[in-house]
């Protein structure tokens, strides 16, 4: 699967206690249009796994290419603890965080999660989405790259 180019975001929540927990993922893929779904892959030993399919609702943030950084920072778990510290954040409809510098975003309510394997597939119904121009985060073979 290495060898499928895909675009890189952020998924991000609060949880039922109120706390934001998010995490970087690529496996975000678009499902119905009428309605508007969408659905994310999380592995489901994830410490932001809970928080995001208990919390009721997740915002995807689409990175974009100068955004490398911010995609290492949520997926290192190292940095759990300090992942939003320092990042500019709107909030969404939901209440879910949406990072400031995403390319596009999509505030979502979990309509389904189903067992996967090691992940849960979560099916989100968007509520409401933004984008602006510029180009895309990309992970291939391994590595974040660009288009250009």
């Amino acid at each position: 699967m290495g060898n499928l180019p895909t675009g890189v975001s952020v998924v991000a929540s609060r949880g039922p206690d109120g706390r934001l927990c998010g995490l970087t993922a690529n496996s975000v893929t678009s499902v119905s249009l009428s309605p508007l779904l969408v659905l994310v892959c999380l592995g489901r030993e994830t410490a932001s796994h809970g928080c995001i399919t208990e919390g009721g609702a997740f915002a995807i943030s689409v990175l974009s290419a100068q955004d490398e950084d911010l995609a290492l920072r949520f997926a290192n778990s190292a940095s759990r603890a300090r992942r939003f510290e320092g990042v500019a954040l709107k909030e969404a409809v939901t209440g879910s965080p949406i990072l400031e510098r995403a390319l596009a975003w999509l505030d979502c309510r979990v309509r389904e999660v189903y067992e996967a394997g090691d992940h849960s597939i979560v099916v989100g119904e968007v509520v409401a989405c933004d984008s602006r121009d510029g180009e895309p985060l990309i992970f291939f073979r391994g590595e974040y790259r660009s288009m250009g």
